[in-house]
């Protein structure tokens, strides 16, 4: 069964996440085996290069010798990464069919640039394929939403079609949350349903919640969300919030921090609001705008609401956020990923390994009911050591 790695590092820009995957061969009915989640690895983002990275998002211009540092530094750590996971598990990089490398988004702008004048559609993610190939002697499948992109689509989010092979369930309906800097959503149809999988962006997670609670508190973020847990709702902000129009925008959607930062929040305070009031609303914000989008998927279809949600990220460890989640889909079990034989905290990273796979393979990536795109296509490019 062929090996693969896959790399992620998200919005929250907190680390690289290294997974290494098992993929199963098609069988004779064209059906492929789960994959399954062999070795983990993490590296925390080093501070001067998270705050280089921060500070790269939210630039109105850019110097190319300071992305190129950048993207020097990032992909070195991501290299460490490989390399620092193949000796934990004793794998033989000649045993890695290939290593998916997502890079770093810096900014994601599928519909051009907001507030300025129109343009063409584009995404950024800070990569070097080649050098991570020179560097850990595996080939590398890199670039994999630019193709989405020129096919119309919005180029994310990419994971649904793994949470497919993975989650989708005979008879019920499922969902999937990733609940990483931005919120995104899979609904599964059950296996006999001929509805198609569909999946988007709810809104922001913990990029708002992290950045707020690092102004204030001095820690990257609100471990378990006990800090919000204490605050109380502001109604109104929370009002003002959720009339951003993206939350009610239909699907195909997705978001990023050229939308939602610390700015955008600060618009639309007061003042006088305690600062942990407004951690609570905007854990509360969260799941207001998964609910919302869950209903809104849901009432294209003319549904019943799932039977299970299972949430994965980061956020899948704040006791806080999944009980304001509960308290908004009373009739959803929120359900732990673990106990379907995955870490919540390796989905991500484990979607990038098989969206190499299914490159080297050359079959489909995308779902274009998810992204919009006008048809399947096979994403990203290959890069040999």
């Amino acid at each position: 069964m062929p090996l693969l790695i896959g790399l992620m590092s998200g919005t929250s820009l907190d680390g690289i996440d290294a997974a290494l995957i098992e993929c199963g061969a098609p069988g004779q009915d064209g059906t492929e085996n789960s994959p399954r989640l062999m070795a983990t690895h993490e590296l925390a983002m080093p501070a001067d290069l998270r705050a280089t990275l921060l500070d790269l998002c939210h630039a109105d211009s850019v110097r190319f010798a300071d992305l190129a540092r950048a993207e020097d530094a990032f992909c070195r750590l991501q290299a460490r990464a490989v390399n620092e996971l193949l000796a934990a598990s004793n794998t033989p990089a000649s045993a890695v069919a290939a290593i998916g490398s997502h890079g770093q988004t810096i900014e994601h702008a599928p519909l051009g640039h907001a507030g300025r004048e129109p343009g063409a559609p584009y995404t950024l993610q800070l990569d070097n394929p080649s050098l991570l190939a020179e560097l850990t002697g595996c080939p590398v499948v890199a670039d994999f939403r630019r193709r989405d992109l020129a096919a119309g689509g919005q180029a994310a989010p990419l994971a649904p079609a793994f949470h497919a092979a993975l989650f989708r369930h005979s008879h019920d309906w499922q969902l999937v949350l990733n609940l990483g800097g931005f919120a995104n959503l899979t609904l599964l149809p059950p296996e006999h349903s001929t509805a198609e999988v569909i999946g988007f962006d709810t809104g922001p997670a913990n990029v708002l919640l992290d950045g707020w609670h690092q102004r204030h508190q001095g820690a990257p973020f609100d471990a378990n969300g006990v800090w919000a847990s204490g605050g109380r709702v502001i109604e109104p902000l929370l009002s003002r919030l959720l009339a951003e129009p993206f939350f009610a925008a239909p699907p195909p959607k997705s978001t990023g921090r050229e939308a939602f930062h610390l700015p955008w929040l600060d618009a639309q305070l007061n003042g006088d609001e305690a600062p942990q009031d407004v951690q609570a609303t905007l854990a509360e914000l969260t799941a207001a705008s998964v609910a919302l989008g869950i209903e809104q998927a849901m009432a294209q279809f003319q549904a019943p609401p799932p039977a299970r949600l299972l949430p994965c990220g980061g956020g899948a460890r704040n006791a806080d956020l999944l009980a304001r989640l509960a308290r908004r889909l009373p009739s959803t079990q929120v359900g732990m990923i673990d106990q379907d034989g995955w870490s919540a905290d390796w989905l991500e990273a484990g979607a990038f390994a098989w969206l190499a796979w299914r490159r080297l393979t050359q079959q489909p990536g995308n779902l274009p009911a998810v992204t919009g795109a006008a048809g399947p296509r096979v994403l990203g490019g290959v890069y040999s050591p």
